[in-house]
């Protein structure tokens, strides 16, 4: 990134940052009184002092000091999550009571500031300030290491932990620390099993906005990802950046033990238990174990007879999808490459053949 001459504009999610956040700086720096031994000047209006110029308090969990134990209070709210603020129309709650009074005014209409441009409106005139700059084209803020800019100053001190290596944000019941404060409140819900993003279609619960949006497309067919070399489509990112593989040939995945290779981690996993032995799809009513979960389930059907996969030509119907491929041949009229090398390798057909007619 040396060689850069126009800091890239890094406009990430920027009106999610400018206006859902409120600023980590109204919760996090803006309230935080960092010490040099001198007094502090951040004493709020009406605010009453308890502190000396000499005394701290010091959080136990990131180790920021403060000279105002109410700072040090709101600070810790970032760690508990603690919100008590509620908000007596819509029910929504805040860490502080400044947010609850700026939210109010989405109620009220009061005092909104509103972008001329584009029409948006803001709780505070700041906000509205940093959102103009993305109409202006103009980022203040550039980051000396890799040269990214953006227009909000909270946004590169976040932007900034990435080099430093800094996680301010740790969770109380695992001791796992985090960059930003938005992927610790993710993490929590690890621990307290919330859902808060409910499919409306099926009621699938998820934790997260982003995994509910990827599920929505089960429902939808929506499939945004193109493989420019075949044209096939994928849900997920992650999907086309699996299959690319089948076109590269790239396998990064290795077996420690055999050394094969893998183009996906699934696989990888899967082989792994023929090394272990592990088998831990188990049958509840033959006891017969699986090391595969595809194959666990196109055992159960046996024992209930569902045959999900159907053919549309014919009606018949199959407990699994590979015998419904076998049986398409019979329509297609396809002979299959393997199927016909059996007669020049001399290879016996009986064992090809009893299958098929056990699967009929």
């Amino acid at each position: 990134m040396d060689n850069i001459s126009t800091p890239i504009i890094f406009l990430e999610v920027v009106e999610r940052e400018v206006l859902d956040e409120i600023d980590v700086k109204d919760q996090y720096e803006d309230l935080l009184d960092f010490t040099t031994g001198d007094k502090s000047f951040s004493q709020k209006r009406g605010e009453k002092s308890d502190f000396t110029c000499f005394k701290h308090f010091t959080c136990q969990q990131c180790g920021i000091r403060f000279t105002l134990k109410g700072s040090w209070n709101r600070h810790m709210r970032i760690h508990t999550g603690e919100k008590p603020y509620t908000c007596q129309r819509c029910g929504e709650s805040f860490a502080l009571h400044r947010n609850l009074k700026f939210h109010m005014r989405f109620h009220t209409g009061e005092s909104l500031f509103t972008c001329k441009q584009c029409g948006r409106s803001f709780k505070r005139k700041g906000n509205l300030h940093s959102h103009m700059r993305i109409h202006a084209g103009g980022s203040p803020y550039t980051c000396q290491q890799c040269g990214i800019s953006f227009t909000q100053k909270g946004s590169i001190n976040r932007h900034l932990r990435i080099h430093t290596g800094e996680k301010p944000y740790a969770c109380i019941q695992c001791g796992k620390s985090f960059a930003q404060l938005v992927n610790l409140k993710v993490h929590v819900r690890i621990h307290t099993g919330e859902s808060p993003y409910t499919c409306p279609r099926c009621g699938k619960s998820f934790d997260k906005n982003e995994n509910l949006k990827v599920h929505m497309r089960i429902h939808t067919g929506e499939k945004p990802y193109s493989c420019l070399q075949c044209r096939k489509s994928f849900n997920t990112h992650g999907s086309l950046k699996v299959h690319m593989r089948v076109h590269t040939g790239e396998k990064p995945y290795s077996c420690l033990q055999c050394g094969k290779s893998f183009s996906n981690q699934g696989n990888l996993k899967v082989h792994m238990r023929i090394h272990t032995g592990e088998k831990p799809y188990s049958c509840p009513q033959c006891g017969k174990s699986f090391t595969q979960k595809v194959r666990f389930e196109a055992h159960i059907r046996i024992h209930t007879g569902e045959k999900p996969f159907t053919c549309q030509q014919c009606g018949k119907s199959f407990n699994q999808h590979r015998t419904l491929k076998d049986h398409m041949r019979i329509h297609t009229g396809e002979k299959p490459f393997t199927f016909h090398m059996r007669i020049h390798t001399e290879e016996s057909l009986f064992t090809y053949q009893f299958q098929l007619k056990r699967n009929y």
